[in-house]
C-alpha cells in the first residue's frame, strides 16, 4: 500500500490538529505536514512537493482564491482540496473553476472529508452533487445569472466582506490593499449590481444566503 504525503494549510493549530488525526486514523497511509499561513504553505510545497493539498481558504496572509491561483500555476498537477467555513453556495463554483479538485466545508462529517481527501488522492475530484449542479450549469450558460456572478474574483471578495459588516478600513487591512483600492472595488461592484449602498449588498447577500 503505498504512503502518500499530504500538506494541511490552516491557520488555526486546533483545527490542524483534528483534521491530522482524523486523516492518520481513518487512512492510515498518510504522512500529514502542517502550515498555518499561506507563505509557509508554499515554501513547504518548493521543499518538498506532497500529494495533495488541503487549502483553507479564510488564511491570514492571503486570500485562498489568490493562493489556490499561484499554486495552481506553478503545480498545475497538484490536487487541491479546499477546505472552508463558507457555504458551497459561495466559493465553490469560482474555487473548481480556478483548478480546486474538489471543496468540502468546515461544518461537513469527518467522513465526508475523509472521502474528499481519499478521492483527491485517487486522481479523482471530489464534488457534491449540489455542487455538481451549479458548476454544470455555470459551465454551460444554462443557469439564471446573480448579480453577483458578473463580479471578478477580487470584486467577490470585497462584496462579501462588505455584506459580513466590514468597513472599507477593514477590508483594506485585511487584504493588504489600500483604502483607494477598496473604494474602487466597492465602487464597481455597486454599479455591476445595480446597488446603491452597502445596506442594499447586506440585505441582498443576507437574501441569498451568502452571509450569516
Amino acid at each position: 500500500m503505498p504512503r502518500y504525503k499530504v500538506l494541511l494549510v490552516d491557520d488555526h493549530a486546533v483545527v490542524r490538529r483534528g483534521l491530522r488525526a482524523v486523516l492518520e486514523d481513518e487512512l492510515g497511509n498518510v504522512e500529514v505536514q502542517e502550515a498555518g499561513t499561506a507563505r509557509e504553505g508554499i515554501e513547504c510545497l518548493r521543499h518538498d512537493k506532497p500529494d495533495a493539498l488541503i487549502l483553507d481558504i479564510g488564511l491570514p496572509d492571503r486570500n485562498g482564491l489568490d493562493v489556490l491561483k499561484s499554486i495552481h500555476s506553478e503545480w498545475p498537477d497538484l490536487p487541491v482540496l479546499i477546505l472552508s467555513m463558507f457555504d458551497e453556495s459561495q466559493y465553490g463554483v469560482r474555487m473548481i473553476k480556478a483548478g480546486a479538485a474538489g471543496y468540502v466545508t468546515k461544518a461537513s462529517a469527518p467522513e465526508n472529508f475523509v472521502a474528499a481527501v481519499r478521492k483527491i488522492l485517487g486522481g479523482g475530484r471530489y464534488i457534491s452533487s449540489n455542487l455538481g449542479e451549479r458548476l454544470a450549469a455555470n459551465l454551460s450558460g444554462h443557469c439564471d445569472e446573480e448579480p453577483y456572478d458578473v463580479l471578478s474574483d477580487r470584486e467577490y471578495q470585497i462584496f462579501l466582506l462588505i455584506a459580513s459588516g466590514k468597513t472599507v478600513s477593514e477590508i483594506a487591512h485585511e487584504l493588504c490593499l489600500s483604502v483607494k483600492t477598496v473604494s474602487t472595488h466597492r465602487a464597481h461592484v455597486l454599479q455591476k449590481t445595480n446597488m446603491k449602498t452597502n445596506a442594499e449588498l447586506t440585505h441582498y447577500a443576507f437574501f441569498k444566503g451568502l452571509v450569516q
